[in-house]
């Protein structure tokens, strides 16, 4: 999948980092998800590795979704708050980091400050041809 092609499937509908028909977070979405880089790894064949950092501003959220690929997230500056699965709620802080199996509900997904922003570094893999993030479905 080109980038330029992820960055559009990752911008449809309100905000950002979105799939078919949802959107990561709310705001401008140019300022919100930056693509590092994207890469059909050789030893997995089917398979695209997406790179990306997503800011949120001041108490930002993202809408509920789910992730068809396996992911792992980096809070790279700020405080995130994050709800998987029945997990209960938890705020990851600047040098801290989880990891979603494909498919995980994340049910909240926020940032933790009213006043300063936050950021994350996401790791993805996923099926070529699949988005990053998905609506959840009811």
């Amino acid at each position: 999948m080109k980038t330029s092609h992820l960055a559009f499937a990752l911008l449809i509908a309100t905000g950002v980092f979105g799939g078919h028909a949802t959107a990561w977070a709310h705001g401008d979405a140019a300022n919100q998800v930056k693509i590092l880089q994207q890469q059909q790894p050789s030893n997995a064949p089917g398979k695209s590795a997406v790179m990306l950092t997503v800011s949120y501003a001041p108490g930002q959220a993202s809408p509920a979704h789910q992730h068809p690929g396996a992911v792992m997230a980096y809070v790279l500056e700020g405080a995130v708050v994050s709800k998987l699965n029945d997990e209960q709620e938890k705020t990851y802080k600047a040098g801290e980091y989880w990891y979603e199996a494909p498919g995980t509900v994340h049910s909240i997904s926020r940032n933790a400050s009213k006043t300063r922003p936050a950021k994350l570094l996401v790791w993805s893999v996923v099926d070529d041809g699949k988005p990053v993030t998905e609506p959840l479905k009811n």
